[in-house]
């Protein structure tokens, strides 16, 4: 539950990022400002991202690898390649 939490307020903090982008470029705001904020939402994404992540691992992976079921071991495992092969197509 605590991971939630963080992700949630790491949420409600890049919403607000996210209008101060949108603030920024109505107000045609610099360029270079404004890719630097969009970066730091980047970031704030990965956090979150990351910390949902790991909760996951913590959880349902340790879960399904310690079970009996060899099917959805491999499920979970495969869903953690597929998650780091499109984080790394960037």
């Amino acid at each position: 539950m605590q991971h939630a939490e963080q992700a949630a307020k790491r949420l409600k903090t890049i919403e607000g990022h996210v209008r101060g982008i949108q603030r920024m470029l109505d107000e045609d705001a610099y360029c270079i400002d404004i890719i630097r904020q969009i970066q730091a939402t980047q970031s704030a994404l990965n956090k979150v991202s990351q910390i949902v992540l790991e909760n996951h691992m913590h959880d349902c992976v340790i879960t399904a690898v310690r079970g009996e079921d060899a099917e959805e071991r491999e499920r979970v495992l495969s869903e953690i390649a597929e998650v780091y092969e499109a984080a790394t197509k960037v």
